[in-house]
């Protein structure tokens, strides 16, 4: 209980919605799994920039669980896409490959994609050669 507890603590800090964050604990064979559901305007700043926010809760909980003798998972719940509907999509995806399948149209790099990234691969080129340069 205390983990669950901890998360809470944390992620309303973290929130500007406070009253929406919901941590539910659930046990099973792998160890302790808890469900943390946040309001669709905060998921953002729970999870942060590539995920680092999310990765630093997980790592406290695994301190916590290498303290208590246990093992913890995070799942954070998206309120927008309900989980049943993660798993229909997939055997709705399954079912539509056997099936006559539309061919993909793949768009080609126009002229000024090219040119830009050309642009952009001759700026980072000449930037690196410079830092080249330097005595370090």
């Amino acid at each position: 209980m205390i983990e669950q507890q901890f998360i809470e603590y944390v992620v309303k800090q973290l929130v500007d919605h406070p009253d929406d964050v919901v941590v539910e604990r659930i046990t099973d064979d792998r160890g302790i799994l808890l469900k943390l559901t946040v309001s669709a305007e905060d998921l953002g700043r729970v999870i942060g920039k590539h995920g680092a926010t999310a990765q630093s809760l997980r790592n406290l909980l695994r301190a916590l669980g290498t303290k208590n003798n246990d093992h913890y998972n995070l799942k954070i719940v998206d309120v927008d896409k309900p989980e049943d509907a993660e798993e229909t999509d997939d055997s709705a995806e399954q079912t539509t490959s056997n099936a006559t399948e539309k061919p993909e149209t793949v768009e080609t790099p126009t002229t000024e994609t090219v040119e830009n990234e050309s642009a952009l691969t001759k700026k980072t080129r000449e930037e690196l050669a410079d830092l080249d340069d330097l005595d370090i």
